[in-house]
């Protein structure tokens, strides 16, 4: 055999071993887990020396706190009360201001913990820090010159730290404040950098939407092979790196946990719930999703946008993503996906009725990102008269036709009926594919960029040639490719892919 199969051998039995491993941190964790019935609350993110760096290095808020402290040094347990009441501000799924602050803990006591605690010179406990959570790894000293981390000086009571925050951020947040009564809670109507922040929540849309395939038991012999196409699309394009590599790693070991016969007349008995505990060790986003909350689309009632806003910002970023060649091979993957495993029956049937309308393939990727755009305007259209009626639109985000021309006045030719439905509009289309490509192309991962947690272009182009880009096989030998990449040694096989791929004759088809 030859040695590049023995390498791919090699990093598919390496990916297995580890890809099974149990998690090891949770940004931030389950309010209420862990500890005794009469405990209070923890809303601190205990961190340690292990998972200090990653977990500050991932998280999508703005600042951090952290408080150095020794589990038998009773002035830190008197303060723990104090430190809770400002961290349920920040942390968890019921936080009233999420995606602003990540507020953790450091245990100086462990031994695995020592030199941590020594580099940022603790002197005493308890200790805080204030600054921008990437910049957490380069440590702290007395007197440091143009260093961004910053000791807090005023922390004694909930009170004095809420207040010290406060100060340094301009804002006037109550310990008293409730979940969804902010009133700084943005509009994204003429911003369109706010939308960088949507890629935490695209991630948590995927992980959330692969949670309830797996808690309703939707994987079925006749839906098997649309979710397999699906991950092959978000193994070569999804926004985030890891969520691409959660992707193929599901790829990789698709069929030994959910092979072709597990229906077959001679099994009466599926191993849904073996299946499903399977899948969860995965984790198709990362071990820190879902977090729980919303940044980019978060609405202003617990109710509204969130799951379905984070699914149509993951689905338009896939479509400014690929590449002509794959524009079908997209469109019957999202039509497929969406009509076999998006739970809202009404909603799942509209959006295929919509995908049966289209008579002839996709030959570009321009023609089928305008036509995701243009379908998500006719349901907005749809939606914007009900909820009037009804009265349950979200009042701060109400549906409207996108892009409003506060984002983008070059998509409306200037002599256009004033109209508001989205057939009335004049749209000069060129320019409307051109905001979708910037808009849910670079604007969309910039955090991700200015954070350095994207993979090299060279590593992201060889990834995209080893995913199957049409209808030809629904299989994961792509991903399987891609994970090994991802492992190691990408040079090798990603030549030895290219040299298969030119000996094959494409297939094409339409369904």
């Amino acid at each position: 055999m030859s040695h590049v199969y023995w390498i791919l051998i090699l990093n598919l039995w390496i990916l297995k071993a580890t890809s099974l491993q149990s998690g090891s941190r949770t940004v931030l964790r389950e309010i209420g887990s862990g500890g005794g019935g009469s405990d209070p609350k923890d809303y601190g993110v205990e961190l340690n020396a292990t998972n200090f760096d990653g977990v500050l290095k991932d998280t999508p808020a703005t600042y951090a706190i952290v408080e150095f402290f020794a589990h038998w040094c009773p002035a830190c347990r008197n303060y723990k009360p104090h430190y809770e009441k400002v961290a349920r501000l920040f942390n968890g799924p019921d936080a009233v201001h999420p995606g602003i602050i990540l507020m953790t803990r450091v245990d100086c006591a462990l031994k695995i913990n020592t030199g941590l605690c020594d580099k940022f010179s603790v002197s005493h406990y308890p200790m805080l820090f204030w600054g921008p959570p990437t910049k957490f790894s380069t440590g702290w000293k007395p007197n440091q010159e143009k260093s961004e981390i910053r000791e807090v000086d005023n922390w004694r009571t909930a009170e004095l730290l809420l207040n010290w925050i406060n100060k340094q951020i301009g804002s006037s947040y109550g310990l008293d404040d409730e979940k969804f009564e902010n009133e700084q809670l943005p509009s994204n109507i003429s911003d369109p950098g706010q939308i960088a922040q949507a890629i935490y929540d695209v991630e948590e849309a995927t992980a959330t939407a692969f949670d309830i395939i797996l808690e309703q038991k939707m994987i079925k012999s006749k839906t098997r092979a649309s979710l397999i196409k699906f991950l092959q699309l978000l193994v070569a394009h999804h926004p985030s790196q890891r969520c691409r590599k959660g992707s193929a790693e599901v790829l990789v070991n698709f069929d030994e946990f959910c092979p072709l016969d597990m229906w077959s007349s001679d099994k009466h008995d599926v191993p849904t719930s073996n299946l499903k505990e399977v899948l969860h060790d995965f984790q198709i986003c990362g071990k820190e999703v879902p977090r729980g909350y919303w940044m980019f689309c978060r609405g202003s009632r617990n109710e509204t946008r969130g799951f379905s806003c984070g699914l149509w910002v993951l689905m338009h970023s896939l479509s400014v993503r690929i590449e002509d060649g794959e524009s079908q091979f997209a469109f019957t993957s999202i039509c497929d996906f969406i009509h076999n495993f998006f739970i809202c029956e009404e909603c799942r049937q509209h959006f295929y009725e919509m995908c049966s309308r289209v008579t002839s393939p996709f030959k570009k990727s321009r023609d089928f990102a305008l036509w995701l755009w243009s379908a998500h305007n006719e349901i907005n259209d749809r939606l914007m008269k009900e909820e009037a009626s009804l009265k349950t639109g979200d009042p701060k985000f109400p549906k409207i036709i996108w892009p409003p021309k506060q984002l983008c006045p070059s998509c409306y030719h200037l002599q256009g009926p004033k109209d508001k439905g989205t057939n009335q509009i004049d749209w000069d289309q060129n320019e409307v594919f051109k905001f979708l490509m910037s808009y849910y192309g670079n604007t969309l991962i910039s955090l991700y960029k200015g954070k350095g947690v994207l993979a090299d272009d060279r590593a992201n182009a060889t990834l995209d040639d080893l995913v199957t880009s049409t209808n030809a096989v629904v299989v994961p030998i792509g991903a399987a490719f891609a994970i090994a990449i991802a492992s190691c040694m990408f040079g090798a096989l990603a030549c030895y892919w290219r040299s298969r791929q030119k000996s094959r004759k494409p297939r094409r088809s339409w369904n």
